[in-house]
């Protein structure tokens, strides 16, 4: 985790005393249960939280120097707990493994940790619809291949930018959902020395599922499908940052981030107003990205579990989570601050003599009678002037010169076909699939 790319609250669940904290919780709830069962003395689990109760201190230097002792970060913390707590400490942990605070523990912090990057994709959509809505007439010129292709408007990019991050969020949703289980069932998940109903009773307090079956640890296809669901999310961060860049080249100028007052582009050039955060924000989504294959490798363990897993998973949490949490926000102060130009967007649509309003009077033709073939060549002779004039020349009016378009299209049938509002007819409908009525 790198703090410049680092928000306060999702760092919070990852630090040591937060992680520590869950460790306390799921092993005081298991004791509570194992009291009601006879297991342990009901005793234990009512020492273990009147101590809570009194919002003690989690001693980090003191549990790690344990841990040099020990070389196992469980038995450290359960013995730093039990100096504080005194004797019915040793109830603690009665017929568990370290996984089961361990699994648990990572399943409950990359669950609240989805519950930020689900807020963080809200306040995107919001940022993003408001833009749509504000922009939804705006045209401008749609592009396939980097080339000039057809007329759209400013708008219809915003929506298809919402519908892409809506669709991210239900991911997100379900990714959460199937990440969010509880194993405390044993050594090889046998419930051997555990019973069942202790691990049902500790997912309910911890707001979690029970895990069906646990070899040990948690099977970590579901954390797979996580981090890749993050990895997804980050590939749209990407795509709309990439059209922002594109559009604030300088030879487009549509749009660009917003320059704040003081704030400087280049250290050799003074004139320099670069897309530094959008930028930015691609370097994001490949790191984030790179997150999945690692949790895809973490699947496959030795029979009933090995710890390859674990290291892996004390990077990748913390990080992927911390960076996209990040990313997000900072795509939204993008959206919501973004720069837009009308005026350009109209100049470059115009830029090339009408040469976007081609494939209408293609049709146009062949509803006139001539064969496909014969209608684009026709055109297309007539738009290769105006392409290699660089829009110095007017495809509506070397059209009207041609005498074999002439002969199939009056004059004023093919000024009708470069009206820029057809286009747009459809602009109300797009809208309402993506946004509602």
């Amino acid at each position: 985790m790198v703090p410049r790319y680092a928000r306060p609250a999702m760092t919070a669940i990852w630090e040591p005393e937060s992680r520590y904290r869950i460790w306390f919780e799921i092993e005081a709830h298991a004791a509570v249960k194992m009291g009601e069962m006879g297991t342990v003395p009901a005793s234990a689990g009512k020492a273990l939280w009147d101590w809570w109760a009194t919002d003690p201190k989690i001693d980090v230097e003191a549990i790690d120097a344990i841990e040099a002792v020990t070389k196992h970060d469980v038995i450290a913390f359960l013995d730093w707990v039990a100096q504080q707590v005194g004797p019915e400490a040793r109830f603690m942990h009665q017929g568990m493994t370290s996984s089961d605070v361990l699994d648990t523990t990572l399943n409950v912090q990359l669950a609240r940790a989805a519950d930020i990057l689900l807020e963080d994709l809200d306040a995107l959509l919001a940022a993003i619809k408001r833009r749509a809505e504000e922009h939804k007439y705006t045209p401008t010129i749609g592009r396939s291949h980097g080339i000039h292709a057809e007329p759209v408007t400013f708008g219809l990019k915003m929506a298809e930018a919402y519908a892409e991050f809506a669709r991210a969020r239900k991911r997100l949703v379900a990714a959460r959902e199937e990440i969010a289980t509880c194993a405390i069932s044993g050594a090889v998940g046998t419930f051997a020395n555990v019973d069942p109903a202790v691990e049902d009773y500790v997912a309910e307090k911890m707001g979690l599922e029970i895990e069906p079956v646990s070899t040990q640890v948690i099977p970590r296809d579901r954390h797979a499908m996580f981090f890749a669901t993050l990895g997804v999310i980050a590939s749209s961060i990407e795509r709309l940052a990439v059209e922002v860049r594109h559009l604030q080249r300088t030879e487009v100028l549509e749009a660009e981030e917003y320059f704040s007052p003081g704030q400087k582009g280049s250290s050799a050039m003074p004139h320099k107003r670069n897309p530094v955060l959008t930028e930015n924000l691609t370097g994001q989504a490949r790191i984030i990205r790179s997150y999945a294959m690692p949790a895809m490798e973490n699947v496959a363990l030795w029979h009933e579990r090995d710890i390859s897993h674990s290291s892996v998973e004390r990077f990748i949490g913390p990080d992927a989570t911390i960076t996209l949490d990040f990313a997000l926000a900072r795509l939204t102060g993008v959206i919501d601050k973004l720069l837009v130009y009308p005026e350009r967007m109209q100049r470059n649509l115009d830029r090339m003599g009408g040469l976007v309003h081609s494939q209408r009077v293609l049709l146009a033709l062949t509803q006139a009678g001539l064969t496909r073939d014969e209608s684009y060549r026709l055109v297309q002779r007539n738009a290769m002037k105006v392409w290699e004039s660089d829009g110095q020349l007017s495809l509506m009016e070397l059209l009207k010169a041609d005498p074999d378009v002439a002969a199939a299209l009056p004059a004023d049938v093919i000024e009708d076909k470069f009206n820029l509002d057809y286009h747009f007819k459809h602009v109300d409908t797009i809208f309402e699939r993506v946004f509602g009525a």
